[in-house]
């Protein structure tokens, strides 16, 4: 009897309990989860000693244990189990893994781990041992996330709903994880209010702090912010899809349909495409990031490892490119010997200005596939989205540093020569648009360049990138609008298109909604912040709407009603105003009439 034979004899045989085992241990595999997330999160968060390492190694190798069964009992349910092995080999690799790890132990009471921990010759193995283990159980964690959103469809939420409850999510875990006590120096975590701000701060790629990231967490409270910043650029739901694009079952419409709407792509059979792209992308520019900034480093920077010198080096390269502008330096990147370091701002503002265009315009312009296509057929151009966010980020940053430099030449950059003030007002007019980070003292600027950066903070970066503020193509139509309208034009035209109103409206409604937000956010700050200038807390307000998280000082003088508001600024201004106005608002039932038409005075 063949194996082909006696595999559809077995599943002929099992298969009138298929239904209700996989049931059964769908049930088991929540459970489970919650279960797993609890022993990370006691391991991760509190304070551990061989002792309670060894009970948490014990309670890992039951959990492990049943995601082994979990694996088995799915593949015997098969009909297809080449198809099924193809679609899931990395839970396949990790289940082999764990499968050799106990068979070693109980055979030769030699675990495999163990064994090449040894021939390595690392000490403190029981640490180590535990952090493995952490790391193994945590991606069967994030798999099992893969494989259950791909039942979103399930959900009765739109899209833009499962955004912004994706965003709270994230954020809530985000604050849980700063407040355990080893997330800070200290060993008693974080208060609610100071974890819940740094949590939506990273988790909405701001920048803003109200105590020093670099001085009062830990590093595993660091490690935290940065995954944070990693999830909220790139939002949760995309990792999600992410994984679960490589699973049997695929991805929903619905997961089709948010991709669609996030990344601005074309169709919802593009979005899969982009996504994967998008991935793979964004770590290989955080990657070649994080390898310049490490060899740009200033040498007199004293770095206690070499271990903490490549950490901070993934930490800036993913905080730059995700445009989060967190820093693990006290001063920021006016920190002493950093802040003469040119070379290294070029590299930043590099960084910067990858993620601030958005990722389907990093995909037309700079991916591989659509380079080859041009140089085949040198004719094709850009797409309009990505010229729009291109030319105009271009010209937004000319403007930005030409204006930087004439007005801060004898004030902030006194003493600097030519070149170091065209690097210092590049990278100004590019960090202030979308970055929290900075190399000269925003308190000591006048009055008419942080005017200049309100007016960039609120512009942003371009859409479906890190970056907040109402985006460039939405500024970008505005002013053709304006221009369309003084010269009597009837229709809106960029680079040979003719745009639809319905985008009009919708760039409108950005406008308005962004506007009327920040002034009254700013009014409600005058009232709670009394004792300070008004121009500053305007200045905090659009920073932190705009998810750029520049400050001239105030952060962490602000009182708590202020912080709050500051915290719905961050996350209104991430998910944005129209995505919230959708969500919170009722579609009318039907548009099949027309009022009859209206003249009147304007203006």
């Amino acid at each position: 009897m063949s194996i082909d034979s006696f595999r559809e004899k077995v599943n002929l045989r099992i298969f009138g309990s298929k239904d209700t085992v996989l049931l059964l241990f769908r049930i088991q595999s929540f459970i489970v989860a919650f279960l797993a997330i609890g022993v990370l999160v006691y391991s991760i968060g509190f304070p551990q000693t061989d002792e309670n390492r060894t009970v948490e190694i014990f309670l890992m190798k039951f959990l492990f244990g049943f995601y082994i069964l979990n694996y088995t009992i799915r593949f015997l349910y098969t009909f297809e189990p080449a198809k099924f092995i193809k679609s899931t080999w990395l839970e396949l690799a990790l289940v082999i893994l764990l499968l050799l790890e106990a068979l070693s132990t109980l055979i030769f009471n030699k675990p495999v781990v163990r064994s090449l921990m040894m021939a390595m010759g690392y000490g403190g193995f029981i640490s180590a041992y535990h952090l493995i283990l952490q790391f193994i159980l945590l991606v069967l964690l994030i798999i099992d996330l893969a494989k259950a959103s791909t039942f979103l469809d399930s959900i009765k939420l739109e899209p833009s709903s499962m955004f912004i409850f994706s965003f709270v999510i994230l954020i809530l875990s985000g604050a849980i994880l700063l407040m355990m006590p080893e997330m800070t120096v200290n060993g008693y975590g974080a208060d609610f209010l100071t974890a819940l701000f740094t949590s939506t701060s990273a988790s909405c790629v701001t920048g803003l702090i109200i105590v020093d990231t670099a001085t009062f967490f830990s590093y595993k409270g660091q490690l935290v912010i940065l995954f944070l910043i990693q999830l909220g650029g790139l939002n949760m739901i995309s990792f999600a899809t992410f994984f679960a694009s490589f699973y049997s079952k695929g991805t929903s419409i619905k997961h089709h349909s948010m991709m669609k709407d996030y990344f601005s792509s074309g169709s919802l059979f593009d979005a899969k495409s982009l996504l994967r792209q998008i991935i793979f992308l964004s770590f290989l520019i955080e990657t070649i990031g994080a390898i310049t900034i490490f060899s740009l480093w200033d040498p007199s920077i004293e770095f206690a490892s070499t271990r903490q010198k490549v950490f901070f080096s993934i930490f800036h390269s993913i905080s730059a490119f995700n445009n989060a502008g967190f820093s693990l330096f006290t001063n920021g990147l006016t920190e002493t010997y950093i802040k003469g370091s040119f070379v290294l701002h070029l590299a930043f503002a590099a960084l910067i200005f990858f993620g601030s265009l958005g990722f389907s315009t990093i995909r037309d312009v700079f991916g591989i596939r659509a380079m080859r296509e041009r140089m085949r057929l040198p004719w094709k151009k850009y797409r309009l989205s990505s010229q729009i966010s291109l030319y105009t980020s271009i010209i937004l940053i000319i403007f930005g540093a030409a204006i930087f430099y004439w007005l801060e030449k004898d004030n902030s950059m006194q003493g600097y020569r030519g070149a170091e003030m065209g690097i210092t007002s590049i990278f100004q007019s590019v960090t202030c648009r979308t970055t929290g980070f900075n190399t000269v003292d925003i308190g000591v600027l006048q009055v008419p360049t942080l005017i200049l950066m309100i007016f960039l903070m609120f512009i942003g970066a371009s859409s479906g990138s890190t970056g907040g503020g109402i985006k460039t193509s939405t500024f970008t139509i505005i002013i053709l609008s304006a221009f369309a309208t003084i010269r009597g034009k009837k229709n809106l035209e960029l680079f040979k298109h003719n745009l639809e109103w319905d985008i009009l409206n919708k760039a409108f409604s950005i406008f308005i909604f962004s506007a009327s937000f920040i002034f009254i956010a700013t009014f409600l700050l005058t009232v709670f912040e009394p004792g300070i200038d008004v121009l500053n807390l305007l200045f905090e307000e659009v920073s932190a709407f705009a998810t750029v998280g520049l400050t001239t000082g105030i952060t962490s003088e602000l009182a708590i009603n202020s912080k709050i508001l500051i915290i719905v600024s961050m996350f209104v201004g991430r998910i944005g105003t129209l995505t919230l106005a959708i969500a919170l608002s009722k579609r009318v039932i039907s548009v099949d009439y027309k009022y009859p038409d209206a003249h009147f005075m304007v203006g």
